[in-house]
């Protein structure tokens, strides 16, 4: 029977990331303990992690993406993480030093040194020449795993991204096949980014965090609506964890804005700003929010970051795998 099938056709294997009407996946971050190796990109790793975990739905980082630097390199080597300590944690002027693979102006090492400043420069450049059939590249290898960029995660885009920069990035973007670009950033870096948008007629998720003393981040719901007002193309990446950690309801914020929610972070916190835990054990509520998207068929999609403590007898791979299986039992 199989005989009268393309080969190409039999290796595309696709991984259903729907489960009671509702889309699962993940975001790249999730897989933090994939290797560097100088001179490559992330993609093989994400797609060995992805087919592991039973991701088809992915959101991609543009640091994994992109190749490591040799500074990203040897900091990782000094004990230096090879991901940001959250997913795509907001920079500003007073963060001299971010985390070494954190996506956007920060990766390849926005910092202070001459050794930081030269690593960012080769990203510039890197990302101004690459053709976009490098691109094109990747989302096929993606799509012959049988997994789909859903989102593309670009964080920063502050004052050491170039406009010409920051086209790359939604030319990136629309290339891989994404419906969206996603962003840890600011209020005031949301302002820059309209006429971008408005350009590209193309949206931007923001991704709240949790510093809500900072009218300046995207951490109450009121940062979120500020930013709609702003641009018709401007959109919501929830992270139920965060919202939940700031002591707001996760459900209800869903409920209210679900028009201009792109797709969720899932994750489960403590309340009052308490940290990631396993799911299960903390105050997220991640089966309302499942049975939310399931009852009311909103066609938000739900994409684990895993930001707990892996276990020491565990690594990402089977983490992830944990959560996805946590969701799948809940929507049955």
């Amino acid at each position: 029977m199989l005989a009268g099938i393309p080969v190409a056709l039999l290796l595309r294997r696709r991984i259903d990331p729907v489960v009671g009407g509702v889309r699962l996946g993940a975001i790249t971050y999730s897989f933090h303990d994939m290797p560097n190796v100088v001179g490559q990109d992330h993609i093989d790793a994400v797609i060995q992690d992805c087919q592991g975990a039973g991701v088809g739905l992915l959101e991609l980082m543009s640091n994994h993406v992109e190749p490591v630097s040799e500074f990203q390199g040897r900091r990782g080597a000094a004990g230096g993480s090879g991901s940001p300590p959250a997913a795509g944690a907001p920079t500003s002027a007073a963060n001299a030093t971010p985390a070494p693979a954190a996506s956007g102006g920060t990766r390849g090492g926005r910092g202070r040194s001459p050794e930081a400043m030269k690593a960012r420069e080769e990203l510039r450049q890197w990302r101004l020449t690459t053709p976009m059939s490098h691109f094109e590249g990747v989302k096929k290898k993606l799509n012959d795993a049988g997994i789909v960029v859903y989102a593309y995660t670009v964080n920063g885009m502050g004052a050491d991204y170039t406009a010409e920069e920051i086209d790359k990035m939604f030319e990136q973007a629309k290339t891989l096949g994404a419906v969206t670009i996603s962003s840890s950033t600011t209020l005031d870096v949301a302002e820059k980014l309209v006429s971008f948008a408005e350009k590209h007629q193309f949206p931007v998720a923001f991704h709240n965090h949790e510093q809500i003393d900072d009218p300046n981040q995207f951490a109450r719901p009121e940062s979120f609506y500020k930013a709609m007002a702003m641009s018709k193309w401007f959109r919501i990446n929830l992270d139920i964890g965060y919202i939940t950690g700031s002591n707001y309801d996760a459900v209800a914020f869903i409920e209210q804005n679900h028009d201009r929610i792109t797709h969720l972070h899932m994750k489960d916190r403590k309340k009052n700003l308490g940290p990631s835990v396993p799911w299960g054990e903390g105050d997220t509520p991640v089966k309302e929010v499942l049975t939310l998207l399931k009852t009311k068929r909103y066609p938000i999609p739900a994409l684990v970051e895993l930001s707990y403590p892996v276990p020491t007898d565990s690594d990402c791979t089977k983490e992830v795998a944990k959560c996805m299986a946590y969701m799948k039992a809940i929507l049955a």
